[in-house]
């Protein structure tokens, strides 16, 4: 197989980690962050990343607050959105502004991520 390429998904929740790099592990190589403080550390480590799948509610920072913060240090990523909620005002700013690609529902659907994946990883 070809170069994999590099996720990295935030969330504060271990399960959803755990069943996120489940489902993802033989398509992509997977990194995990609890926070966005610590996905912004990852990012700094890590230059390979090419997309980061964020949960929206989460303590300290939200998701999309973590997303600006780590877009205006890695504007080369696409970033994503990955929430148990319906779409939000905040959401819906970051989706106009091209601060996020696109934003998933939990629980999530993989055939729909990975489309998504698929579409802009492809383009790089």
């Amino acid at each position: 197989m070809e170069n994999k390429f590099t996720l990295l998904y935030v969330d504060d929740e271990v399960l959803n980690l755990t069943l996120f790099e489940h489902n993802f592990k033989k398509d992509y190589t997977i990194l995990t962050a609890e926070s966005g403080d610590e996905g912004l550390k990852i990012l700094k480590d890590n230059s390979k990343i090419s997309a980061v799948i964020s949960d929206m509610k989460m303590p300290g920072m939200n998701g999309v607050e973590f997303i600006r913060t780590a877009k205006n240090m890695f504007p080369e990523i696409s970033y994503f959105i990955l929430t148990g909620f319906d779409i939000t005002e905040e959401i819906a700013d970051a989706l106009n502004d091209k601060v996020i690609e696109k934003y998933f529902r939990k629980p999530f659907s993989k055939v729909e991520i990975k489309s998504a994946l698929k579409e802009v990883l492809e383009k790089e």
